[in-house]
């Protein structure tokens, strides 16, 4: 192949004509290659970021006089991936107004008008928008104040928020209120914008019909006025309301959801733990490879350290696996260290074969033998398990849990925790102990238990009598409500339908671990119940995005189900 054109001035760049052209395959091949480190390294960038992102890219990617061939279309391929993604991450974002967009475009700063719903539920939200300006209508210091008493998560966030605004406020004197306040003020670097209060009665012309006295139309009023005082300023209305938001643009004023608190735009991007290797991995990364064997935990297990392109892609407890179609052995490894283009590659251990059994039970498919492999790992502090219906997560931690309290002894006893979220319509308090409340919430677990105590047939009624109540004396069920300030030594935690969870109550309960403790978390995030939490902003996503990567963590996304034929056929149809 040809070199590129020689420039004719010095550090000019050259224009994509200039380029020789690739060939079509290997081009996709590096195509499919870059979306993949991508995906994997940007998965948890908020639509905000992405413009500068797009453009740092850009930036750097630009090629120099000098530039091979090889790189050369190599550069092409990601620069054209980078658009691609960022395209699709901006239309798979409606929230975004195109007062908005425009504004992004232009590079001018926004005045974001704040719901009351939004400071309730993000305490922190007046220091989450960056170079942007945010303003108080007077109606959201009333509502704060009337939902400051009390014991729930929303009194506490209007209680904290409270504080906040007192605190900016603070040697603040009342002519420069209106002047606006630094959102910098209390250390928070990133809010480089200002406080705006309302200060003065504006009555913006609202249409006829709207009860002038609700406050979602007084705040809707306040939006209306602000256009008419600032007629070149972007004004944005922020509310977690759906139908203040409908309101708000059938009257023509742009308002937008807050999504600041979204880990990922799009659940599909979420990490899943593992990664499917190309056919030809071992020809271009098997040169140079050294391999060798280690007892580890009483297990001869091998090790290989190879180098390559696909390398820095990976990341550490990451389970990679290749299974070729010519009938040659399949390949199942676990990403152990990465050291830029060099990876340490552990195999696992086939709990799918009956020797290996965990308390009577086998994988059945890949992705249930990756999670056992975590879950028996002494190794693995924190593990969380993504699947739909019947894939057999609280199934395989139950019976790893008492593999590892009963045979091993590495713990002393089980604790499981949920959320108690109906489903349906409540049906009051339930008496008895905290045990004896809980016990309703925990039938899946009971039915598991029933699975995992007739694994033995050999023990006859006695012995499985015994070995149930065995069982029971090492479990304990307990409540998130009295979680705070606890510390579980030795302990083998199971978090059941984590999905249910804010961020900040999985930080609660994750910080619980004390030494030797293991924290599983289940769930799926198709399945949340609580009224205020997505797929994006759920707990369970926050965690799995947060811990990839680090090497005392692991997560599997399990993805068939071994219930029945039944609820398989159910959960694809339904």
């Amino acid at each position: 192949m040809p070199l590129p054109k020689m420039p004719t001035k010095p550090a000019a760049l050259l224009s994509p004509k200039d380029y020789p052209k690739a060939d079509k395959g290997k081009l996709n091949q590096i195509a499919s290659a870059e979306a993949k480190s991508t995906q994997t390294s940007k998965a948890s960038m908020t639509s905000k970021a992405l413009p500068k992102v797009s453009a740092a890219k850009q930036k750097t990617e630009s090629i120099t006089a000098k530039t091979s061939s090889k790189s050369a279309a190599t550069s092409i391929a990601k620069t054209k991936m980078t658009e691609v993604i960022a395209t699709h991450k901006s239309k798979d974002n409606p929230a975004k107004s195109p007062v908005s967009k425009a504004a992004d475009k232009k590079g001018i700063t926004k005045l974001f008008v704040l719901d009351t719903n939004v400071l309730m539920h993000d305490p922190t939200s007046l220091f989450r928008f960056e170079e942007h300006d945010v303003y108080l209508p007077m109606i959201t210091l009333e509502e704060l104040d009337d939902h400051k008493k009390g014991m729930s998560e929303v009194a506490r966030n209007a209680r904290q928020i409270s504080r906040s605004l007192d605190a900016l406020v603070g040697g603040i004197e009342s002519e420069d209120i209106e002047q606006g306040i630094a959102l910098s003020k209390l250390g928070n670097k990133d809010a480089k914008g200002r406080l705006f209060f309302q200060t003065k009665l504006q009555g913006g012309a609202l249409p006829q019909g709207l009860p002038q006295g609700k406050a979602d139309n007084q705040i809707l009023g306040v939006v209306r006025a602000l256009e008419d005082q600032f007629p070149g300023r972007p004004i944005v209305l922020v509310s977690k309301d759906i139908n203040m938001r409908i309101k708000a643009r059938a009257m023509g004023l742009p308002a937008e959801d807050y999504f600041n608190d979204h880990v990922l735009e799009d659940s599909d991007l979420l990490y899943s733990g593992i990664v499917q290797l190309p056919n030809d991995f071992w020809s271009k990364h098997g040169k140079g490879i050294e391999t060798w064997q280690e007892n580890k935990n009483g297990l001869s297990t091998t090790f290989y350290r190879i180098t390559g392109p696909l390398i820095p892609s990976l990341l550490v407890n990451q389970f990679v696996y290749l299974e070729p179609n010519n009938g040659e052995a399949s390949f199942y490894g676990q990403v152990r260290q990465i050291n830029g283009k060099t990876a340490v590659l552990q195999t696992l251990r086939d709990y799918g074969h009956s020797k290996h059994s965990v308390w009577g039970v086998t994988s059945r498919n890949r992705e249930q033998n990756f999670a056992l492999n975590l879950l028996m790992d002494p190794e693995c502090d924190f593990v969380t398990l993504l699947g739909q219906a019947g894939t057999g997560k609280t199934l395989l931690a139950l019976a790893a849990g008492l593999a590892q309290v009963l045979e091993t002894k590495t713990y002393n006893e089980i604790i499981v925790t949920r959320v108690t979220v109906p489903v349906g319509e409540d049906i009051g308090f339930l008496p008895g102990t905290e045990e004896e409340k809980m016990s309703p919430w925990m039938g899946a677990f009971d039915d598991n238990l029933e699975v995992l105590n007739k694994s033995d047939s050999d023990a006859g009624d006695w012995g499985r009598a015994a070995t149930q109540d065995l069982i029971r004396s090492k479990i304990k069920i307990k409540s998130l409500n009295f979680m705070r300030g606890r510390t579980f030594v030795n302990k083998f935690l199971i978090i059941d339908e984590a999905q249910n969870l804010t961020p900040k109550q999985v930080k609660t309960l994750v910080t619980r671990a004390g030494p030797g403790t293991k924290i599983i978390c289940l769930g799926n995030i198709a399945q949340i119940d609580t009224p205020y939490l997505t797929e994006g902003s759920s707990g369970l996503t926050y965690v799995v995005d947060r811990f990839k990567g680090w090497a005392h963590s692991g997560h599997v996304t399990l993805a068939r189900g071994e219930r029945s034929r039944l609820a398989d056929h159910a959960s694809e149809i339904l």
